[in-house]
Formats: structure tokens, sequence, C-alpha cells
């Protein structure tokens, strides 16, 4: 039990963010698409952050970036 409780509890000590990766219209903000929101903490909130740059598409004229909060 106590392993559970510690497991359930081990995002609660770090900083946790739940985040997706959404893609939006430039001319409103409006989402096109977006992922399931999943919950990164510490190293792995980083390296997903680093992995997923805002990208910019002129043509579509959409904005696709990790967000999280």
């Amino acid at each position: 039990f106590i392993i559970v409780a510690w497991l359930a509890s081990s995002c609660e000590d770090n900083n946790c963010q739940q985040c997706k990766i959404v893609t939006r219209k430039t001319s409103d903000n409006s989402i096109v698409s977006s992922s399931g929101g999943t919950e990164y903490c510490g190293a792995e909130l980083a390296a997903f952050k680093a992995a997923n740059p805002t990208i910019t598409n002129p043509v579509l004229g959409t904005v696709t970036k990790a967000e999280c909060n």
C-alpha cells in the first residue's frame, strides 16, 4: 500500500503539468486539432517541451505547439 501511495503522489512533489499538442488557426486562434492531455513531471516535462517546438505553417495559416497548464 505504501508503494502505491508513493507512486500516486510522486508527481505532486515535482513540477507537473498536463500537456497536449494543439494546432490553432492564426486568424482567430480557434483549435483545429488537439491531442489528448498527458501529465508530465520534472525532467519529462522539460523533455516534452523541448521535443515539441512551435511550428508555424503560413500556407495553412496554423500554429502547432505544446500547451501545458
